[in-house]
């Protein structure tokens, strides 16, 4: 049983049944590739629409960073962004989901569809996702005092080759390597956990176990997908966060038929 376009049910309705996770091959994440683009290029404005938060909220920090002279923040956070850029695809998984079925693209129910989540489980799912971000901010702040000290706070900005040499060299090994155990934990938990709580009635846990099991069923295809994401969200972040508005929603809408592939009925 899956989510119908009807108003989301209550807390009180049964739990629906999951499928057993399948096995998945290269050539599904470059199918999903496809369908994922196709469906950008199907309805662009919802994609530009959905990343344009991000693209704002990038913005936003960079912004506040430069302002208080401690551009230097902005490492941890361009690194850590994968982390949350998951959430960014709620929405897209919707649109994803009534192009796949032949359903209308109506704005109105697909932004009442998002809209009724918060009665759901994703905000639970965004709860971990948000704790998680913020203790990697944590660790990255901590990780840079302690390889550089508070003296070089005040450097950084004025002399950024300090980070290529010596002890900042060894520290951004250690902080990338910290940071993507991070990101393969988030991943696991959400690449199939998101779009599940989307798509059926179960409770986040259940989301989430569902996912590690899926993510172990197919840990060579995930690797692969999960390194795909992380290289093309660095890279589209990288020209001032604009390249989100093309990349953001068309990993969002692949990452729906990946889901697909994998937890198909």
């Amino acid at each position: 049983m899956t989510r119908s376009d009807s108003p989301a049910r209550d807390h009180h309705s049964l739990p629906d049944e999951i499928p057993e996770p399948r096995h998945i091959a290269l050539s599904d994440l470059s199918q999903a590739l496809t369908l994922g683009w196709r469906d950008f290029r199907r309805a662009p404005v919802f994609g530009l629409v959905f990343s344009a938060f991000y693209v704002l909220g990038g913005w936003a920090l960079a912004s506040v960073a430069l302002a208080s002279g401690q551009d230097w923040w902005l490492i941890p956070f361009i690194l850590g962004f994968p982390l949350i850029a998951p959430f960014a695809a709620t929405g897209l998984y919707e649109v994803s989901r009534r192009i796949e079925a032949g359903e209308p693209l109506d704005t109105a129910r697909i932004l009442r569809v998002v809209f009724e989540q918060r009665q759901r489980q994703i905000p639970s799912m965004a709860m971990v996702i948000l704790l998680l971000f913020m203790f990697w901010v944590f660790v990255a702040h901590t990780v840079f005092a302690l390889f550089m000290g508070v003296s070089a706070l005040t450097n950084i900005t004025s002399s950024p080759e300090v980070l290529l040499q010596g002890r900042g060299l060894v520290m951004l090994v250690l902080g990338t390597i910290i940071g993507g155990g991070f990101a393969v934990v988030l991943f696991t938990f959400t690449v199939v956990g998101l779009p599940l709580l989307m798509e059926r009635e179960v409770d986040f846990i259940t989301a989430i176990i569902t996912s590690c099991r899926a993510v172990a069923e197919n840990p060579g295809v995930m690797a692969v997908w999960a390194a795909m994401i992380a290289i093309w969200l660095f890279l589209a972040i990288l020209p001032g966060f604009l390249g989100l508005l093309v990349v953001l929603p068309v990993l969002g809408h692949a990452s729906w038929h990946v889901y697909r592939r994998v937890m198909a009925d």
